[in-house]
């Protein structure tokens, strides 16, 4: 996969691009605080598509928002759709991993005409909040914008201790953090920062309930194949994600052994379960 780079109104949008030209188009979004190299370990077994794993807004090498600007999924469905518009991919298909897969399904539901298939990895839908907790998770929000302001980027002498704190917090090896890691840093004097914008570690304000989820996931008219890990995630538990999957009118789902990022990890694996779905959905 080459460097590759889109200009927006919003900024610049960086990516990986590969395949074939004249094959399916694929847009592949990453998880929360991962970027486009998180799907480097599975490109090179897909076969038959063209691929585009972009950096969404805030992350990897894609320009941050501007001050004031909030990150959303809005935000990120129309980077996704205008990243498309300018490559001139009037309809392609989607690959997503955990929050690339949430935004995945979002613009699959917003826009069918223009989506092919979904192949969701380790999410389905956007995470859902109780009205009980709604207050909360708004106070939560507005106090952690506010301690932002002033805060400073913590400086690495070395990437060995992002690399084994990408291993801690997400259980990767470390070559699937290494991977993330150098793409994720910018160096400075005296080492390294974190590339991506510190507004993303914000927790969001507001989120939709689970029957709007349900909603828009039942709304999902492409082919959508859902893989997800066993065991799951604690954030989205059973049987939580396997009623979610239930609700797509043409999804199939499949459960394989592996830890959150299993695309990373068992690429081979998670590629064999993608078969030749996204070639044959464009």
């Amino acid at each position: 996969m080459r460097e590759s780079t889109v200009d927006l109104p919003l900024g610049r949008i960086a990516g990986l691009r590969g395949g074939d030209p004249s094959a399916p188009k694929v847009i592949a979004l990453h998880g929360w605080l991962d970027n486009a190299a998180s799907f480097v370990p599975l490109a090179e077994r897909l076969g038959g598509i063209e691929l585009f794993a972009m950096d969404l807004p805030g992350h990897g090498h894609s320009a941050h928002l501007s001050p004031g600007a909030e990150y959303t999924s809005f935000v990120a469905i129309n980077a996704v759709l205008d990243v498309a518009d300018a490559l001139g991919w009037p309809r392609f298909a989607l690959l997503g991993h955990s929050m690339g897969a949430g935004i995945a399904s979002l613009i699959a539901a917003a826009v069918p005409q223009r989506v092919g298939g979904l192949v969701a990895i380790e999410a389905l839908g956007a995470l859902a909040e109780t009205p009980e907790h709604a207050a909360a998770r708004l106070r939560q929000s507005v106090a952690a914008a506010r301690a932002l302001r002033g805060k400073n980027l913590r400086v690495f002498a070395d990437l060995d201790a992002p690399v084994r704190a990408r291993m801690q917090v997400n259980g990767l090896g470390e070559a699937a953090a290494r991977l993330l890691v150098e793409r994720g840093v910018r160096e400075v004097d005296g080492g390294y920062v974190w590339r991506t914008d510190q507004r993303l570690t914000v927790p969001g304000a507001v989120r939709m309930g689970e029957a709007q989820i349900a909603g828009i996931v039942a709304a999902i008219e492409c082919p959508a194949r859902v893989l997800y890990a066993d065991p799951p995630q604690s954030y989205f538990p059973e049987p939580l994600r396997s009623a979610r999957a239930r609700l797509l009118p043409r999804g199939e789902l499949r459960v394989l052994p592996g830890g959150h990022h299993l695309h990373m990890e068992d690429p081979a694996a998670v590629a064999a379960a993608i078969g030749d779905f996204l070639s044959a959905n464009p």
